[in-house]
């Protein structure tokens, strides 16, 4: 299937007219609004809707809003022929609306590199997960040992923790270095200052589109329904820190000060080729978790790492989605099954991305085996965790034949913390 728009049409673009992501973008300082990606370029759908070219949302004036919000909640009905419509107006044989009008397609196909990109949707909740067997096997190795590496309900239940909408933050944000408590071994007492093991966990956003209603629960396939798409995300996680806190409760400061996505939400159509199963289950899933069908993703996966004043990023790790145990569909429906109401915007976490071979753990701390092998960037750095002024970035794709659904880039640049002087910790006396 090609496009009038012929970018879209090159083997290695991430952004063939068999993809279309949604996002929100800005240009020249105007107001932000949705759109979509498309080769090179971004479609405005808040021209398309206003002259009238989306029947799908006639008399509305959802993407002129800044997220996608009230569009996610609209359904799978809407989602699809949503889809349908787009791919009508933008296929080279397709609806010449936008292609045969000058006009038109100069107010409503931008260059991508005129544009500034936004969080795509308003964030309601987050919940993160622990739901990748090698990378669980891994770290939990390297704490207890090989023969408790996998605490007694993971392979029953899909685990997560609660973490914080207000920090998710769009690719390309810089990150603070956090401050927090931490204790090392051969300390009696707590420390407080910048985190020094900082690291990065390679992940897949799934993000709610339609809701439930509480104290309802919902099967599998529903849940499957109730996503809209998937974003790369960068679950920020201070080692250190999560390390002294992790017992009774689990995350809290450790892993709430930053998140990063990508700014595209590719959705579940784009992606509906590339299904896979789940793994052979060593033991049996209770039946509200068992799933009618294929539900996880055949998607590549890379993490780049790029030291402050460096000329070029090298590649750190390739791994792939399809190593997941637990599907986002499973997860979503585990989240829901004691009544808890999710919402439009909500963003699931798969849990760091790892594969069973040399070079495809998603996190610094198995890459490296809890910084005891530090490694050897293509510049000649060495790294065991993230340093100050290094950039991370997150790449992912579904490969077709000759063609590729691809989800953009999530970035982040750290910076160097705030002085633990803010806190005038010289003083011990200051709050008494």
């Amino acid at each position: 299937m090609n496009s009038w728009i012929n970018t879209a049409n090159a083997p290695d673009t991430e952004f063939p007219v068999s993809n279309l992501p949604y996002g929100v973008f800005s240009r020249d300082g105007s107001k932000p609004r949705c759109g979509i990606a498309i080769g090179d370029s971004v479609v405005d759908l808040s021209v398309l809707e206003q002259i009238g070219l989306l029947d799908v949302v006639r008399g509305n004036s959802i993407f002129s809003e800044p997220s996608l919000n009230e569009f996610m909640a609209l359904g799978n009905e809407t989602w699809s022929a949503m889809r349908s419509r787009l791919i009508e107006l933008l296929v080279a044989d397709g609806d010449p609306a936008i292609k045969g009008n000058d006009n038109v397609r100069l107010q409503a196909v931008i260059p991508a590199a005129d544009v500034r990109l936004h969080l795509p949707f308003k964030v309601a909740e987050y919940t993160d997960f622990y739901g990748c067997r090698h990378h669980a096997t891994s770290v939990g190795t390297l704490f207890r040992g090989p023969e408790n590496a996998l605490p007694a309900n993971w392979l029953h239940i899909p685990i997560g923790y609660n973490g914080r909408a207000s920090t998710v933050v769009v690719s390309g944000t810089d990150i603070r270095r956090p401050l927090g408590q931490v204790k090392p071994q051969s300390a009696e007492t707590p420390l407080f200052g910048p985190s020094q093991r900082l690291d990065i966990e390679l992940e897949i956003g799934a993000v709610v589109g339609r809701s439930n209603t509480m104290g309802e629960p919902v099967t599998v396939a529903d849940a499957d329904d109730m996503i809209f798409g998937y974003v790369l995300l960068n679950d920020w996680s201070a080692r250190d820190i999560q390390a002294w806190e992790n017992q009774p409760l689990g995350p809290f400061q450790a892993k709430a000060f930053a998140t990063s996505i990508s700014p595209w939400v590719v959705t579940k159509a784009a992606l509906e080729p590339f299904r896979v199963s789940t793994p052979i289950r060593e033991h049996t899933l209770l039946p509200y978790l068992l799933e009618p069908r294929p539900l996880l993703y055949d998607i590549k996966l890379e993490v780049e790492m790029q030291p402050g004043g460096a000329n070029r990023a090298s590649t750190i790790s390739r791994t792939n989605y399809r190593y997941m145990y637990y599907s986002p569909a499973q997860q979503l429906a585990h989240h829901a099954i004691g009544g808890c109401k999710m919402n439009s915007g909500d963003i699931l976490g798969s849990g760091t991305i790892s594969g069973p071979d040399t070079g495809q753990s998603g996190s610094l701390l198995e890459l490296t085996a809890g910084g005891r092998t530090p490694l050897i960037l293509e510049t000649g750095e060495s790294r065991s965790f993230v340093e100050d002024g290094d950039t991370m970035t997150l790449r992912g794709w579904a490969q077709g034949d000759g063609h590729r659904i691809g989800f953009g880039q999530c970035s982040g640049t750290i910076l160097p913390a705030l002085s633990p002087s803010i806190f005038n910790l010289a003083d011990p006396g200051r709050d008494r």
